[in-house]
């Protein structure tokens, strides 16, 4: 049987669900140390010194480094997945002469406990002189309070395409616009940052145990920092509590850690706090822009403009000039546009920095969105006709975008239809009218996008996988991978157990451990699907052959009389005559000399995959309904769906997970998460009390429906795991315009928060 497109139950499962994951904080290495920061408590200060002679003091504590013990030793300061070239602001390690923003970590204490090092972070003292500082950055431009002097107007760069087309919008029968302001909200992964950092002084070796979306770019990045070959250091990742983007980049404190451990005498463990994670982890999703949409008279759309700041914070990563460009670049989204332009800044402020966030260009969804329904109200239509008339279809295919992206294997028509089908979009509009004579407001939103999962773009253009069969007929796959809540555990076991015929109970799979997996760029950028499906794929093809020599020679007929399934090796035309993957492996590996002449007795393949086709195009439509409390603004969704194109499925189970995942997450960027800072930088929610999270009881049963159109890759999969995140905003903002409409409320400064409802309701009254 093929196990792909089947609901095989995922293998990390049992694992994680009884307890026995393997996360950072459960290493012990003897004689382990643990790692705390000093953080500075102002957003924006000098330091004029640091006395930690209370802290050594303190039995138990064995160093506490500042930024003259460490940051000087940084070998190279390679910092950005762009590359080492790009002109990056300067990342030290350690605060050094300035803290800019709350948590900014500005010494490290290293002791015998987590106890003690925090009681010794308490004793610590630091003269600091509390400066001005800008934690808004849409004040931040050209202001007197310059986050870095190397950007003395504090803008980190930006890009524009082609210039607006003014006469096409001024000759235009309607045109739509809008502000729309995302608020800052963070990734939040259920496990926060974690480092352990083991340094072996007589072998000078490094080992690390990280949590890590990325466990080779992380071993290349230890080894340029500290000045020493590749080879030398060893990363090790087993559960990945999520990442969702926060952990791609190493940051700061890994740097510290890394460079801590060379100067004490055991490992050094860092588990990073919930508080630490939301004041000092970076964060994302703040951008402030504006957004026009011309259309003709019959709607169909003639042009779209966006020009929006993005906030960067103080220690962005990657490089966020380049990596904006996206919100550009996909403005056009999957719709039929032949005009678009785009211009924007990204801005540093007093705040820590923006990381990638599942979907970092999703602001491009919500602006275009909202826009959309905006612009179907002006003209009297249905928002589900105006995307009906605009969205591309399946014989469009190729199409460029007008900024020149390439789309090509989807049809985001036909996942909007699917939607609409599953909804009863003319059912609910009956329902609405129904309950708006009893003074209920209800309300239908949408939102369209189309992503790229998989892009060949320099090192994540490639993927390695090794596949061995061992002396028992077993079987592992080796490829880069670490279980950071994606399922690639599983998925990699159904497409190696296809790839070879064998029986998925004799697959296992070795993951996230730098000494024995082939390179490979790691969790990002919806990219595992495809990407490791492809490296699969030709490794599984050379063992394939392998297997097939062997078994056709023990058997006395051609290979290509040979097939393999069920773990065994039979003869086409005569399935009685076989032999099973056992008793060829043990041949190859203990009696190799029966082999004839000619044929390897290796059974093993390493192969690296290298994508042809520039993007993995996905794409989806969410429909969301919901309910609001027009006297305390309450929103409560009664339905959410989500239609969906990535291609051929592995496994539906997890194409879904990855769904609900990042919907719920979208969710909360709608309703609930908010980084809220006062003027002077403070952090006023930096504890799960204040920074609200979607639960159970917010979240409707996601509907699933699925479109899978073939993409150019291996198997023709696609990436899925963006997706949810990047349209499920969106779709919750109209739905909640959509139920007041009725009473002329549009709202576009994020969060919808109850309070933000009434105040709209309040001031359109």
């Amino acid at each position: 049987m093929a196990y792909a497109g089947t609901r095989v139950a995922r293998v990390e499962d049992t694992r994680l669900l009884t307890g026995h994951g393997t996360f950072v904080d459960d290493i012990t290495r003897p004689g382990m140390l643990h790692a705390c920061f000093v953080r500075s408590p102002f957003a924006r200060a000098r330091i004029h010194g640091i006395d930690a002679s209370a802290a050594l003091a303190l039995p138990g504590v064995r160093a506490v480094f500042t930024a003259a013990d460490l940051n000087h030793e940084v070998k190279e300061a390679w910092h950005a997945v762009a590359g080492k070239d790009v002109p990056d602001p300067p990342r030290p390690p350690l605060a050094d002469g300035e803290a800019k923003f709350v948590g900014d970590p500005v010494a490290l204490v290293v002791a015998d406990s987590r106890y003690i090092a925090e009681d010794a972070v308490e004793l610590v003292d630091v003269d600091y002189e509390p400066l001005p500082a800008v934690a808004d950055f849409r004040k931040a431009v050209g202001s007197d309070v310059v986050v870095h002097e190397a950007y003395p107007d504090n803008v980190a760069g930006g890009m524009g395409g082609a210039p607006p087309d003014e006469e096409t919008f001024a000759n235009a029968a309607h045109v739509a616009e809008a502000s729309v302001y995302q608020q800052i909200h963070a990734p939040v992964p259920i496990e926060c940052r974690g480092l352990v950092a083991e340094w072996t002084a007589a072998t000078s070796e490094m080992t690390l145990w990280a949590s890590t979306q990325t466990p080779h770019e992380l071993r290349a990045f230890c080894a340029r920092l500290l000045g020493i070959p590749a080879q030398g250091v060893r990363v090790i990742v087993r559960d990945t509590g999520g990442g969702f983007g926060q952990k791609v980049v190493p940051m700061r404190e890994d740097m510290c850690i890394m460079l801590a451990a060379r100067k004490v005498p055991a490992a050094v463990k860092w588990i990073e706090d919930r508080r630490e994670n939301l004041m000092a982890a970076q964060q994302s999703r703040h951008v402030d822009g504006k957004a026009r949409m011309a259309l003709d008279a019959d709607g169909n759309i003639l042009a779209v403009d966006v020009d929006f700041t993005y906030d960067v914070g103080a220690y962005p990563t990657p490089y966020p000039v380049l990596t904006t460009a996206a919100v550009g670049m996909f403005f056009p989204g999957p719709y039929r546009i032949p005009k678009a332009s785009f211009n924007y800044k990204t801005v540093f402020s007093n705040t820590a920095g923006l990381a990638a966030y599942r979907g970092p260009w999703q602001y491009e969804t919500l602006a275009r969105e909202i826009l959309l329904d905006i612009a179907a109200r002006k003209m009297g239509m249905d928002p589900v006709d105006l995307r009906r008339k605009n969205l591309l279809r399946r014989d469009e295919m190729p199409y460029f975008n007008a900024n020149g992206m390439p789309y090509d294997h989807v049809a985001p028509v036909e996942t909007f239809e699917q939607a609409v089908k599953i909804l009863d979009h003319e059912g609910f509009r009956k329902e609405q009218a129904d309950a708006l004579a009893e003074g209920r407001y209800i309300g239908l939103g949408f939102s369209a996008y189309i992503e790229p999962t998989g892009a060949a773009t320099g090192h994540l253009g490639a993927e390695g996988a090794t596949i061995r069969m061992e002396p028992t007929g077993k079987i592992n796959v080796y490829v880069n991978g670490g279980s950071s809540g994606n399922s690639i555990e599983t998925t990699v076991v159904q497409l190696t157990a296809d790839a070879l015929g064998a029986d998925i109970a004799d697959v296992s799979t070795i993951q996230g451990d730098t000494a024995v997996t082939p390179y490979g760029a790691g969790t990002q950028g919806s990219r595992s699907g495809p990407m490791t499906a492809g490296a699969v794929n030709e490794a599984g093809t050379i063992l394939r052959k392998q297997i097939i020599a062997i078994a056709a020679h023990k058997l006395g007929v051609e290979p290509d009389q040979i097939d393999l399934a069920g773990s065994k090796a039979v003869v086409r035309e005569d399935p009685s005559k076989g032999v099973t993957f056992g008793e060829i492996a043990y041949q190859a590996y203990y009696e190799p000399g029966q082999l004839p002449p000619g044929t390897s007795a290796t059974l093993e393949a390493t192969a690296r995959f290298t994508s042809q086709a520039p993007i993995h195009w996905a794409n989806a439509t969410h429909a969301c309904t919901c309910e609001v409390d027009i006297e305390t603004g309450h929103v409560t969704l009664t339905r959410y769906i989500v239609s969906e194109d990535v291609g051929p499925m592995i496994n539906p189970n997890v194409v879904e997970g990855q769904i609900a995942g990042g919907t719920v997450q979208g969710i909360g960027g709608a309703l609930l998460e908010n980084m809220v800072y006062d003027d002077d930088g403070n952090p006023l929610a930096s504890t799960f009390v204040d920074y609200l999270l979607p639960t159970a009881t917010e979240v409707p049963p996601i509907e699933y429906g699925h479109i899978e159109i073939p993409g150019p890759g291996v198997g023709g999969y696609k990436g899925c795991g963006e997706g949810g995140a990047i349209g499920s905003t969106a779709a919750v903002i109209n739905a909640i315009n959509d139920a007041l409409a009725p009473l002329g409320v549009t709202l576009t400064q994020l969060p919808a928060s109850p309070a933000a409802i009434v105040a709209l309701i309040e001031e359109s009254q």
